[in-house]
């Protein structure tokens, strides 16, 4: 029998052809079982093979009929009768390789070109008689059957089964295609042997035309299921194919389902598109800058969103509901309830919202982050941080050889997290003004909202300077006239910063990192960083260096917050130095577990607003940490 012809096989499962690679491919000692169907039943049992070899591309076995069930004497039966049984093989992928979309490969000598799984490595398990195989091109002979020739009827593959039920393959969604596969390859693997009627002489009842008769039975019930719940009831509509369903039973469950969950009744429109055009689409008449739009969705949502260009928020719910509204001017009740009982408006109004959200949370300046540890809580408690002291110089070794213990203590500090959020409504008047933009440019606005709520948090914090948390006593506070930006003053802090020390009065071993200054101080200190030679006035008879000792030390970062009037304690003047907030921490901000963006939610609006509400919020905490982690520089007298 020629087992596997090496080409393309249609599997239950796999969404792409399947080529099995007969050079990967394990066959073990020849002896293989042969089954009925993959059948792995004792009466199953057909036989076993004595050889099995690769010719010319293809996997050829022959062996013995052993078995004598029922089931198995129906199988020579009607072979004796004519009946072209066909070959599949069973066997285990172990390496599986995919094959894309125009790309092309070869295998087994042929030449094959993707989208195709290709399995480079397998073993063989079996070989089954069956009447419509994966590989349509197999045959299986007992005895002294003749081969049959390639100019007969082969069996119906999957094509020529849509099309005998009536449908169009290129015509199909995912969904149908899926669906009718599953039921194609469910009666090609469940189809058993019937015995012949009679006595079985001169019986003309061809089992074949049985089977097809059967498929086209079949699918004549599956295509008017599919007629009755058309697109709007897939879910139905696989239930239905799956259960077996009449045509009475599928068009009660339809008639259930198409009840009106709002009081104003509409039809159908025009399928909407993909829900992430219409999210793009939104986004983009919020004012989503092109680059950013392209990173979030990809150029080919993008470019299919162009069509929607300019269309108003009342036409952008229809078509996201997939169905016609009443006029929102005539019943402002009854088009809210028809928008909003769909499943697709409310998710994608929540998915624009959430995006804009985040395009305006990522618009405020965050240098926060440079200089602060982020963190993490689980609860809304006050939690404990402690980090550990430690006396761990290695001491010498006495003649004992006995080593002593080294010693950990730990300083603790305090983290709180609480709620920061707000309410904002799609009301009346929007839907009426008929702003698309307008609408989710409002998320974008909390966006922008709730990453100030942080940055201020941080700021008020840092500079109201809480329980004297920059100060002569914490050494890691410097303030006169010669404190202003210079080489000479940042000398002072680097000094400051590196001699500080741990609990023992031990060097603390850190140095800083960030040099953090005002919007006024920017510039200078970039020159600082950057700048290798200086000029410098000199004092009489004293000449200075002429390198900069600072050259490239420190990263500069800048925040509009620290000289802000509108918060306490800024200052134009004031800098400071940063050691890695990893290592020494001097603030910490800490999110509700570590989610660091902001939630939005749809909510039912009050009875006084006729609209829709949305709400967002960010849980977090800002405290500040260990002293030793930061200077500050106060920059004047």
């Amino acid at each position: 029998m020629t087992a596997y012809t090496g080409g393309p096989m249609t599997l239950a499962g796999w969404r792409y052809p399947v080529v099995v690679d007969l050079a990967g491919l394990s066959v073990g000692d020849h002896s293989r079982p042969i089954f009925l169907g993959h059948q792995q039943d004792v009466d199953d049992v057909v036989g076993q093979t004595d050889r099995i070899e690769i010719v010319e591309g293809q996997l050829v076995a022959s062996g013995d009929v052993l078995g004598d069930s029922p089931r198995v004497q129906r199988v020579v039966a009607l072979a004796d009768k004519g009946f072209r049984w066909q070959a599949s093989i069973g066997a285990q992928a172990r390496k599986v390789d995919f094959l894309k979309a125009g790309q092309s490969a070869v295998v087994n000598g042929r030449a094959f070109d993707g989208p195709l799984n290709i399995a480079r490595q397998s073993v063989l398990g079996e070989i089954s008689f069956v009447p419509l195989g994966a590989d349509t091109q197999t045959s299986a002979l007992i005895a002294n059957q003749p081969q049959p020739h390639s100019d007969k009827e082969l069996p119906m593959e999957f094509t020529q089964w849509l099309n005998d039920g009536g449908f169009d393959p290129d015509t199909l969604s995912d969904e149908q295609r899926a669906t009718l596969q599953a039921s194609f390859d469910a009666q090609s693997s469940t189809t058993t042997v019937v015995d012949p009627p009679g006595d079985g002489e001169g019986d003309g009842d061809d089992p074949v035309s049985n089977l097809r008769a059967s498929a086209a039975g079949e699918l004549r019930r599956q295509s008017r299921i599919l007629e009755i719940c058309g697109s709007a009831h897939q879910a139905i509509a696989a239930q239905a194919i799956e259960e077996a369903w009449d045509e009475t039973k599928t068009e009660l469950e339809v008639l259930r389902a198409s009840r009106p969950s709002s009081p104003t009744p509409g039809g159908t429109t025009d399928k909407a598109p993909d829900h992430s055009v219409l999210i793009a689409t939104a986004c983009r008449a919020a004012g989503m800058t092109e680059q950013r739009a392209v990173e979030q969705f990809g150029a080919q949502v993008i470019e299919a969103s162009d069509r929607f260009r300019g269309i108003g928020f009342q036409e952008f719910c229809e078509i996201a509901s997939g169905r016609c509204l009443p006029r929102y001017r005539q019943d402002a009740t009854g088009w809210l309830q028809a928008a909003f009982s769909t499943m697709s408006l409310p998710g994608i109004l929540s998915n624009v919202a959430h995006k804009m959200l985040l395009d305006g949370f990522n618009y405020v300046e965050d240098a926060w982050r440079q200089v602060c540890k982020i963190g993490s809580v689980n609860d809304f408690k006050e939690h404990t941080r402690y980090r550990l002291t430690d006396d761990m110089k290695f001491q010498p070794v006495g003649k004992g050889g006995e080593l002593k213990h080294g010693k950990l203590g730990e300083e603790s500090f305090t983290q709180k997290a609480d709620t920061f959020g707000i309410m904002f409504s799609l009301e009346r008047k929007d839907i009426i003004n008929d702003d698309l933009g307008a609408f989710a440019a409002i998320p974008q606005a909390l966006g922008m909202g709730s990453a100030e709520a942080i940055a201020e948090a941080v700021f008020e914090l840092l500079l109201s300077n809480p329980g004297s948390f920059f100060s002569v006593g914490n050494k890691n506070y410097l303030t006169g006239v010669d404190t202003a930006l210079s080489i000479d003053s940042l000398t002072a802090a680097e000094l400051t910063f590196l001699e500080q020390t741990k609990p023992n009065g031990r060097p603390l071993s850190v140095a800083p990192r960030t040099l953090f200054v005002p919007p006024a101080l920017k510039v200078l200190a970039q020159q600082l960083m950057n700048t290798t030679a200086i000029n410098e006035t000199t004092t009489a008879n004293k000449p200075k260096v002429a390198s900069n000792p600072h050259a490239g030390k420190f990263s500069v970062v800048t925040s509009a917050y620290l000289s802000n009037a509108a918060i306490s304690g800024g200052s134009n003047k004031a800098w400071y130095l940063f050691a890695d907030p990893n290592r020494v921490p001097a603030i910490e901000v800490a999110f509700l577990n570590g989610k660091q963006t902001p939630t939005v939610e749809r909510a039912d609006a009050d009875f006084s607003t006729l609209g829709v509400q949305f709400r967002g919020y960010i849980d977090f905490g800002v405290k500040e940490q260990d002293h030793r982690g930061a200077v500050k520089v106060k920059g004047e007298a």
